[in-house]
């Protein structure tokens, strides 16, 4: 990069690949200077399937975003998602090292490797431990215990693991876009950079993010990541639904969905009419708009209803008083949230990108949250670079050992 207060961050979708180029002033304050978007070939599930088509459209964004920042990218912030990912709570206890009891960074440190000696299966590695709240003797509920004094020092921590296979797939495409990695982020910690407030995760809140393939749910309260899961399904079910309901092409089901689609039926007039092209040389046809609401609707109720079953797993006593936040292009369809609010009976509301100083308009939608908090997150954390030769497991066990020590 062209210095350290610019730096690029590099989102891998489903649908779409986006790089965006932040900058940040001495106040911090963060400007979007150059993006790229290129579509998402190469990749199922947040999986890569096809390693050329998937370094082509990497390349593609990538280069797009330098050009219009007129900087040259070598290194990304990086997330990471896909029903690969895994995560469970872990708890971990030590003995406070010092003979004055005075708990120092080594003591956190050490507490954290301890919840993160859990078995885990050798096709998976930690990338995230994510520190939740720490214990001192019988004081519970300590956000830093760094300076406290206390003979015992326990620490209930977050940790989620992904395929080895996956993400190594996933920095190999990196590697042969002659890219360095800053950071290798779980995207749905990204996306709560950019869209949710410390009062929302303090009191807590459920964020969904509806992607192509897959539905992201992560859980928060008392300012901490509690649970993260993936429903395995998303807008392009949509589409398909429609697809094969009005038996018209895939990619003019998409256009209907995203120009006329809603998420609930009712809320759409039925007189409204609306032409659907045919497919294989038929002829197009004028079908109610309602129709095409009474095809998304079902399918979208299905999504929530399994990101219901999720939230449920997080084992929460209450509803979080932060209620639900949605994010991802599905979520811009109207009666999104209302369908939500019927299904959850809790306040649900869009998501919207904060923490940004100024982006393109363009760019100013929840579709692209996660560039966003992946610019923030990078801005916001020490850089962990890894050389184009190093092995996948090496610089995870790097980033592993940084996170503890960030989070």
């Amino acid at each position: 990069m062209a210095g350290e207060n610019i730096i690029a961050a590099l989102d891998i979708g489903t649908t779409k690949v986006a790089t965006v180029v932040g900058e940040v002033d001495d106040d911090g304050r963060i400007y979007v200077i150059g993006h790229g978007l290129a579509p998402a070939e190469g990749l199922r599930r947040g999986v890569v399937v096809d390693m050329e088509k998937t370094v082509k459209s990497i390349k593609k964004s990538v280069e797009d975003a330098a050009m219009v920042a007129g900087v040259e990218i070598d290194s990304v912030t990086v997330g990471i998602a896909g029903e690969h990912i895994r995560s469970i709570n872990s708890h971990g206890v030590i003995a406070v090292s010092r003979t004055d009891n005075e708990i120092t960074a080594a003591d956190v440190k050490k507490a954290i490797e301890a919840a993160s000696t859990v078995a885990i299966p050798v096709d998976r590695e930690i990338i995230h431990v994510i520190p939740q709240e720490y214990s001192v003797d019988d004081q519970s509920g300590v956000r830093d215990p760094v300076g406290m004094s206390g003979v015992r020092l326990e620490v209930e921590a977050h940790i989620v693991t992904a395929s080895i296979t996956t993400a190594k797939n996933l920095y190999r495409a990196l590697e042969r876009c002659n890219l360095d990695v800053d950071h290798i982020v779980l995207e749905s910690l990204a996306v709560s950079q950019a869209l949710l407030s410390e009062s929302e995760m303090e009191t807590g809140v459920v964020l969904v993010d509806i992607g192509g393939d897959l539905a992201n749910v992560s859980v928060f309260y008392d300012s901490a990541i509690r649970h993260t899961a993936v429903v395995s399904l998303g807008g392009k079910n949509v589409t398909n639904d429609i697809a094969i309901g009005l038996r018209t092409p895939v990619d003019q089901a998409e256009t209907l969905k995203l120009n006329y689609g809603a998420a609930l039926a009712s809320m759409v007039d039925p007189e409204e009419m609306i032409t659907v092209p045919g497919a294989a040389g038929r002829a197009a046809k004028e079908v109610s708009r309602n129709v095409l609401a009474s095809i998304i609707e079902p399918r979208m109720e299905e999504v929530l209803s399994l990101v219901v079953r999720e939230i449920k797993k997080a084992g929460l006593g209450e509803i979080p008083t932060g209620g639900l936040v949605l994010t991802g292009g599905c979520s811009l369809l109207p009666g999104t949230v209302e369908l939500a609010e019927q299904i959850f009976d809790m306040p649900v509301r869009c998501g919207r990108i904060m923490g940004i100083e100024s982006t393109p308009d363009e760019l100013n939608d929840n579709r692209f949250a996660t560039a966003h908090g992946l610019l923030i997150y990078g801005f916001h954390h020490e850089p962990v670079r890894t050389g184009k030769n190093g092995s996948m497991r090496s610089f995870l066990k790097k980033f592993e050992n940084w996170i503890t020590k960030k989070l």
